[in-house]
């Protein structure tokens, strides 16, 4: 098998979920040339979220990386909705990150990184990106992270 998105994931274990629908007046994501923008994910796994809470509270740093990296399994399948084949991703070019979290809270960027080091770990430098992340105080659904994405495709 050659060395492709499909292929390390496959690799990763990872079977990608039928994409989530949009719950209000929104669209998952929307294309202009070879730009593709999609919605904050929720990181859910079996279509249930992961974890809920906040981090600095009853959510580890290690559940909410883990939330990150499910965050960017449902953002890769919404890419792959998009345009039917991951090969065709040029490049992950932004992911921004919402963590809920305590006042007290300053660690954003470990649990952003599962997020991250997913992106690289399946598209390789490709992956590699720019990215915000801030705490937030809540999230749909008390999620403990959301995650954003920009992508440039074929």
């Amino acid at each position: 098998m050659s060395d492709t998105p499909d292929s390390r994931l496959a690799t990763l274990g990872i079977t990608l979920p039928v994409p989530a629908v949009p719950v209000a007046n929104y669209v998952s994501w929307t294309r202009s040339g070879s730009l593709i923008v999609i919605s904050g994910q929720l990181p859910l796994k079996d279509g249930k979220l992961l974890a809920t809470g906040k981090l600095g509270g009853a959510v580890t740093e290690e559940t909410g990386a883990l939330a990150a990296k499910y965050c960017m399994i449902g953002l890769i399948a919404q890419l792959k909705s998009a345009v039917g084949d991951l090969g065709k991703v040029r490049k992950v070019q932004r992911l921004g990150g919402f963590i809920s979290c305590t006042p007290d809270f300053t660690n954003h960027a470990a649990v952003m990184n599962g997020a991250s080091d997913f992106s690289v770990a399946v598209f390789g430098d490709a992956g590699r990106h720019a990215r915000s992340t801030v705490g937030v105080p809540s999230l749909p659904l008390d999620a403990p992270v959301e995650v954003e994405g920009l992508f440039e495709v074929d």
